[in-house]
């Protein structure tokens, strides 16, 4: 259930209801993750205030390959797209207030000024802000924002409007982060957000250099490691916890056999942490690391066999001279 909270003549905020108790849900994560071995932390509860700034100083670091030249991708091939695919519908899965919004909104404002934007994140406030500046600076432009769990409740996007084109923008290589087993049903949700004549735009990292990849996670100046950590005080504020957050050493692994990163916590020293909220304490040994993030990484034939599953094809694959990184438009299969 929606219910809208704040908004004027061209934008609203819509919260999902399960959003306006963010507590329970994370109480519930937490005694899946934290209560049993191995341990692990939802990525989702990186993204507090705290975790955000970090976040927007992880993406100008010389490491961190993937912002930057998604961005220049999506600069050299979005004006092609489109051009075959005229969307005057913008909707932003995971989008709190990333730059590459701008990017999307330039593009399909040069096809025409009127514009609708729906962008979906967890982080209601960042939403909100994001809203009132688009709106500034993008006259032709209505938001319907909605805080909700991508996960959980995507399925809370309107259908398609009739009349006009829509793109669904999934960037970041946040795919990655999606667990194996749950990706087929994120992609049969995303197929439900999209008509006949609609694409998706999902970011994809080939993971060519395993090594370079790895320190795009693991950067010199350590604020990636910050950046992790920092879960670990959202749980203490959240659930009345006292994770000692400087015992916990960053970690940042490639996993060839999985392909992909794991980013994790390792205590190191034992430790006894008191979680007030769920009313017990949890034994963390020397060594035990807990898994915060999942980076998964696709070659384009992974990726083509993975989406085929649900119903879509990719129409069409653009990626840097060097191949760092690539932007799939995916479309729902067209009979034949």
């Amino acid at each position: 259930m929606m219910k809208v909270v704040t908004g004027d003549a061209r934008w609203r905020l819509l919260v999902h209801t399960d959003a306006t108790n963010p507590h329970a849900q994370l109480r519930d994560d937490a005694r899946e993750g934290l209560l049993r071995a191995p341990r692990w932390i939802s990525s989702k509860y990186f993204y507090d205030d705290a975790g955000c700034a970090l976040y927007d100083q992880i993406t100008e670091l010389p490491e961190y390959y993937p912002a930057r030249t998604e961005i220049a991708i999506m600069r050299g091939c979005l004006p092609g797209i489109v051009d075959r695919y005229h969307p005057t519908e913008l909707v932003e899965i995971g989008a709190g207030a990333s730059p590459k919004t701008r990017v999307l909104l330039d593009a399909i404002g040069a096809y025409g000024p009127s514009m609708h934007y729906i962008p979906l994140d967890v982080a209601a406030s960042a939403l909100r802000r994001a809203s009132i500046d688009l709106c500034a600076d993008y006259p032709g432009l209505t938001i319907d924002a909605i805080a909700a769990d991508f996960m959980r409740q995507l399925s809370v996007v309107p259908p398609p409007a009739s009349g006009g084109g829509r793109l669904v923008a999934f960037l970041g290589g946040t795919f990655g982060n999606i667990a194996p087993g749950d990706r087929r049903g994120f992609l049969n949700e995303i197929a439900a957000l999209l008509g006949p004549e609609d694409v998706a735009l999902i970011g994809v990292d080939p993971a060519t250099d395993p090594e370079r990849t790895r320190r795009a996670y693991d950067d010199a100046a350590g604020v990636t490691a910050q950046f992790n950590r920092n879960v670990l005080r959202v749980m203490n504020r959240e659930l009345d916890a006292d994770f000692p957050v400087d015992v916990f050493r960053h970690i940042a692994r490639w996993v060839p056999e999985l392909h992909r990163v794991e980013m994790r916590l390792r205590a190191d020293t034992e430790i006894v942490v008191r979680l007030g909220a769920l009313a017990c304490d949890i034994t963390i040994g020397v060594g035990e690391e807990i898994l915060t993030e999942i980076c998964g990484k696709f070659l384009r034939s992974q990726f083509d066999t993975i989406v085929g599953e649900s119903g879509l094809e990719v129409c069409e694959w653009h990626t840097d001279p060097d191949e760092l990184f690539a932007l799939s438009v995916v479309r729902r299969v067209r009979a034949s």
